[in-house]
């Protein structure tokens, strides 16, 4: 069987590896699509490898294939159902971020899909590769969630990638309208329109800061008044974000950190403290990782998947996310569409 593996530092292979031999509480889901996301990027050039080679994918969907005695008494979950494939650790590892498990794959082992977390069953009538959506929905959800987001709340996102990008589909569905999008790449600034941003911005042409108080207006500050942005979602990962909105944002303001910062980012605690000024962090998933799948039911966001490549193409779908700035998500598709 087939499974791509990271080996090292920019080693990635095509491997061949062992049938699953799965448990009483376990699944096999012929996957169908499996997203790369920028942390798989990152992974690579890192050499995230803990000893071991590791498999990688972690946003995946497919079709039950097996269950073991267990499962479908305990999730009403059978063979032939179209799942979505939770990966977060629940107990048995986490799956395509250093586990033994990764999507990567025709056909994926999942441990402890009986205790009801792993696997969700796929909104009739939603392709496959939609639903393969769902875990960077959730990761983009859960930031607007850290963030408390309410309708007539003023909201900036930094970054148009895909968490960026779901993050503003997430604002859009709870009736936050008020919205500005913010990314160097006009192709994915046209996505962000699509998914409900009220107002675009290439800083490389306009000041950020000027259009903010343009845009949402000033609110008052000893040093001069500040753009009255509420709140703003950092998914670019670009440092100087992190500094210039301390230094320009507004008191009372909030940060919510999503996109990975691997360096130290120096931060300017003056501006935090005189600003009362709230920076939260964001990880993973919202408590309930069905909130995502019933958005992607109630919002068609198939668009944002802008490249489509087999699996024996996976290091044409790295190149594409590091050398375009203006893709989408980039989906790996291994089996049928059912």
């Amino acid at each position: 069987m087939k499974q791509i593996m990271l080996h090292g530092v920019d080693d990635w292979r095509l491997d061949d590896i062992p049938e699953p031999d799965p448990g009483p509480g376990d699944a096999l889901v012929r996957i169908a699509a499996c997203g790369i996301c920028g942390t798989d990027v990152s992974y690579v050039h890192m050499g995230m490898t803990p000893g071991r080679p590791i498999p990688l994918g972690h946003e995946m969907a497919g079709v039950v294939d097996w269950v073991g005695s267990e499962v479908t008494d305990a999730t009403g979950i059978g063979v032939g159902d179209r799942v979505i494939v939770c990966p977060s650790d629940g107990g048995t590892g986490p799956m395509g971020t250093g586990g033994a498990q990764g999507g990567l794959t025709p056909v994926l082992h999942v441990p402890g899909a009986a205790d009801g977390t792993r696997l969700f069953k796929v909104p009739d009538g939603m392709p496959l590769t939609t639903a393969a959506l769902a875990e960077p929905l959730a990761v983009g959800m859960q930031s607007v969630n850290q963030s408390g987001a309410q309708p007539g709340d003023k909201v900036v996102v930094f970054g148009c990638g895909p968490i960026g990008l779901l993050a503003l589909a997430t604002l859009a569905d709870r009736g936050v309208t008020d919205t500005v999008a913010i990314d160097l790449s006009h192709a994915r600034l046209e996505l962000a329109k699509t998914v409900g941003a009220a107002h675009v911005l290439d800083p490389t042409e306009v000041d950020v800061w000027e259009e903010l108080k343009r845009i949402h207006g000033t609110a008052p500050f000893m040093f001069g008044p500040t753009p009255a942005t509420d709140i703003f979602i950092e998914a670019s990962g670009a440092d100087s974000v992190i500094g210039d909105v301390l230094q320009n944002g507004r008191v009372d303001g909030t940060l919510v950190v999503v996109a990975l910062h691997y360096r130290p980012v120096p931060t300017n605690y003056v501006n935090l403290l005189m600003k009362q000024f709230t920076v939260r962090g964001s990880m993973e998933y919202p408590e309930r990782f069905e909130d995502a799948v019933e958005l992607l039911a109630r919002r068609d966001l198939s668009h944002l998947i802008t490249h489509t490549l087999p699996l024996e193409a996976f290091g044409d779908g790295l190149a594409v996310l590091e050398g375009s700035k203006d893709c989408g998500k980039v989906m790996i598709l291994i089996g049928d569409d059912e």
